[in-house]
């Protein structure tokens, strides 16, 4: 009974992200360049604060990760949100990242914004939560063109 409880969860909810990379499904995606594209809640004035704790934790694991290509951070000001860009050679390469692995930064990441938040006297009320800056979307797009930037000829 416990069982088809938890099969139906699975069909009504859905896996979570992390759980969605062993999925046959997951796995027959194009294995080409992707975008892993994730939302966080980032409230204006603790900016700075997500800011200093992306690259205590994220950007240094990112850079030791096979297959990332790069990653922008920008911040929706209008939504109060960061939009994370994280750019990967491969699918393959993405998803083969161990969960446990991922879950370990978000705890160095959120522990980061709470030291951060608490020395930042109009933050302080956020560096109470368990995550200062909860996760709002996760996605992925896949990279179809790429313009190069324009270089700047004799300005």
């Amino acid at each position: 009974m416990l069982a088809a409880f938890f099969l139906l969860t699975l069909v009504l909810v859905g896996l979570p992200a992390t759980a969605q990379a062993a999925t046959p499904a997951a796995l027959a995606q194009p294995q080409g360049p992707v975008v892993e594209h994730l939302r966080v809640k980032v409230p204006a004035d603790a900016r700075g604060a997500w800011l200093q704790a992306e690259e205590e934790s994220w950007g240094p694991w990112l850079r030791r990760q096979d297959g990332f290509l790069g990653r922008d951070l920008l911040w929706d000001a209008e939504r109060e949100e960061g939009l994370l860009l994280i750019r990967w050679r491969s699918r393959r390469q993405w998803l083969a990242i161990p969960a446990s692995e991922i879950d370990a930064v978000q705890v160095r990441f959120e522990a980061a914004a709470r030291r951060a938040l608490s020395r930042d006297p109009e933050a302080r009320g956020l560096a109470a939560a368990a995550n200062p800056f909860p996760l709002v979307h996760a996605g992925e797009l896949e990279w179809v063109a790429l313009t190069p930037p324009v270089e700047e000829q004799g300005r």
